[in-house]
Parts: C-alpha cells; structure tokens; sequence
C-alpha cells in the first residue's frame, strides 16, 4: 500500500508540474460531466510523452491496479499506458478493469489500442458485451471500437444493426451513435443507407447523423443532397 501511494504521488508531481491553468480552463469547458477541481490541465503531448516514459517503468503495472483515480489526467494517463499495451490478452484485461470507471467521452475516445487490429474476432467478442453495458461510456467504447475497426475490410452489416440497436438518454452515446452512421455512410454507403431511409435509428440520432455526414468530405455532393431530404422533421 505505501508504494502505490507513493507512486500516485510522484504520479501527480508530474502531472502538477506540466500544468497549463489556461488549458485546464478551456479543457473543463469540453467536459461538462467533470469536475473543474478534478482537471489539473495537461496539453495532451505533453501527457502521451510522459506515459510512454512512465509505461517503461515498473511502477506503471501498480498505477493500473490502483483504481479508481481522482484526476481526469491520471484516467487519460491511464488510457494511454493501455492503448501502448503489445499482449492482447493483458490490453483486454486491463480495458475490462478500467472501463467501469471512465466517466467523460475524452478519456473514452482517446484510447484505441493498435494490437486490436491483430484481434478482430477476439475484440468482437467483447464488444458485444459492453455495447449492451448499463454504463454510458462502456457503450461508447464498444462503438467507437465498431467505428474504427470494423468498417473497412471487416466490416459486417450486422455491426451496423448493433449500433442502431442501442437505446440510451444519455448524449455521449447518442453522439457516438450518430458518429458510427455519419461515418458508416462515408465508407459503407449502399449497406447503411437504409438505416436512414427507413429511420432505424431515434429521431435525434437520426437527424445527428444526416448532420455530421453532409460536413464531411467523403460524401458526394449528391449524397449530401439527398440524405438532406431524409431528415426527421417535427410534426
């Protein structure tokens, strides 16, 4: 106990020392489910560069084990040491421990281990559980892991009915879901557009998503016009 103190402490001296109050300003102002207390305000750099010198450290393994942590750094450091993780099976255990005590989007969406990619039928497996999880940003994760490993060459139009499948009030699911479509019609354009013109999804993450994909580059200007004319109006 006394050396996992002592590390969260030399954990925090670190992190104190980089500490940019203005960042930290500007950064509260982008998570509104967090504690302005509870960001010491850390340029995201500066905080990769510093987990991957702590990761080569045995200290790093007890900072893993020592959840949950008050510091929204200390998460997104937490994050980076497991994105860096090269052992699949230890990078899946570790998310599993973490996940539960992820409380803001930033901190979700920063992860995105590359040994993933390695694993495909094996994530899947455990997206399928947390996609259906009660915590807001367990359901997030397992989107956003759908977003960026399954709609290239292993994607699948069942993924896509898993994530229209998912029901929740709380915004940064809703967000996450119309973000997987937005991005699913760049990339899977005939396969997914059905979900919309059929309005698989809840109104707000329908109209969300004809919004995100009309910004972006990768739809054609006849896409973008005709999913214009798909959108969900009030009654």
């Amino acid at each position: 106990m006394e050396r996992r103190q002592q590390i969260e402490k030399e954990v925090r001296e670190r992190l104190f020392a980089m500490q940019d109050l203005e960042y930290r300003d500007f950064q509260s102002r982008l998570m509104p489910t967090i504690d302005k207390e509870r960001v010491i305000g850390v340029r995201t750099p500066q905080l990769r560069g510093y987990a991957k010198e702590f990761g080569r450290t045995p200290d790093a393994e007890i900072f893993l084990e020592d959840l949950p942590h008050h510091y929204y750094e200390e998460n997104n450091l937490h994050g980076f040491l497991i994105s860096a993780m090269k052992d699949h099976g230890q990078c899946l255990e570790a998310l599993e421990k973490f996940l539960p005590f992820v409380d803001n989007w930033a901190t979700c969406d920063l992860m995105s281990p590359k040994v993933f990619k390695k694993h495909l039928p094996e994530l899947l497996d455990a997206v399928r559980r947390w996609i259906r999880s009660e915590h807001p940003y367990t359901v997030r994760f397992a989107i956003g892991m759908l977003m960026s490993f399954y709609l290239d060459e292993a994607f699948e139009e069942e993924y896509s009915r898993m994530v229209a499948a998912v029901r929740s009030e709380e915004y940064y699911v809703k967000m996450m879901v119309a973000w997987y479509f937005a991005t699913a019609l760049a990339k899977q354009y005939e396969t997914v557009l059905p979900y919309i013109e059929e309005r698989r999804l809840e109104r707000w993450c329908h109209n969300k998503a004809i919004q995100k994909a009309v910004e972006s580059y990768r739809i054609t200007k006849e896409q973008k016009e005709y999913l214009r004319s798909l959108r969900w109006k009030e009654r």
